[in-house]
């Protein structure tokens, strides 16, 4: 059985603050933390019956796992020029996905810790065919469509709700309770690594008894950036239509052509946030 493990770092156990996240001597604690509840993850899908695992670091600039601290069973996908961001690596060979240590959606509770969907910088809120989604929910949908049903998620108990109202039977760990956006109720890591091991072999057993999230048809995407400027930039792709100053909408055949179109919305959203050709000399 081989397993797919999208990993971001909002919702590992011990983050409460942006500034854990970010390059400074408190970030390197937290690149171990983060490699550790993924490899709890792995250890677990092992123990449940994987044959090959695979894990995609999603945070960031994607490059914050230890791999020379990572379970030699598995391979990762680091760095950031990616097709699929958080899914890339991801095919038709996988059995299941697992995401772990991820976050709340911007737009959905206030409580969560650390929320934004996929760029907070431009990102405000994001709807799949009309609903709003967060990131677990978006790529639930884009692993459907490789017939991979999601199994596992852990992050915060807000997280938590707000997933299992798209993916009710997906196995679960709480990994902190929210407190604030920049504040939560922190559980020891090596209880969380522990639970988290435990809920992903149960997860990778009874695998082949879930159903992939999946989207027939055409797919819809909308999404409400915090600029004008970022949102009319995007129109620069035919397809990108432009509701009001800073919402666009576009169609695609199928849900993982959509998800690219988003993501190089998102790209450009990202590089016209100060100007686009802010930071190019002559």
């Amino acid at each position: 059985m081989k397993i797919f493990i999208s990993a971001d770092m909002e919702g590992i156990s011990g983050v409460a603050t942006n500034q854990q996240l970010k390059t400074n001597f408190e970030y390197q604690r937290f690149r171990k933390l983060m490699t550790a509840d993924v490899n709890a993850a792995i250890e677990g899908a092992f123990n449940g019956g994987a044959t090959e695992v695979v894990v995609a670091d999603g945070h960031g600039n994607m490059s914050n796992i230890l791999i020379e601290e990572l379970d030699q069973r598995a391979r990762l996908v680091s760095g950031s020029n990616r097709v699929m961001c958080q899914l890339e690596g991801l095919d038709e060979s996988f059995d299941a996905v697992m995401f772990v240590g991820h976050h709340g959606r911007e737009g959905g509770s206030a409580k969560t810790v650390i929320s934004h969907s996929l760029a907070g910088v431009c990102v405000n809120e994001m709807k799949i065919n009309g609903k709003v989604v967060g990131e677990t929910e978006m790529n639930a949908y884009v692993a459907g469509a490789f017939g991979c049903p999601s199994i596992f998620i852990s992050g915060d108990d807000v997280y938590v709700n707000e997933v299992k109202e798209t993916l009710p039977h997906v196995e679960s760990v709480v990994t902190k309770k929210a407190i604030d956006r920049f504040s939560a109720e922190l559980v020891h890591p090596e209880v969380v690594c522990k639970e988290i091991k435990e809920k992903a072999e149960i997860a990778v057993k009874h695998a082949k008894n879930q159903e992939p999230l999946k989207i027939e048809g055409s797919t819809t995407f909308e999404i409400e950036f915090k600029g004008p400027q970022q949102a009319s930039m995007t129109t620069t792709i035919p397809i990108v239509e432009q509701l009001d100053p800073k919402r666009i909408r576009f169609t695609c055949g199928d849900i993982v052509t959509a998800y690219k179109c988003m993501w190089a919305c998102v790209i450009i959203a990202i590089t016209a946030t100060n100007g686009v050709m802010g930071n190019v000399n002559a």
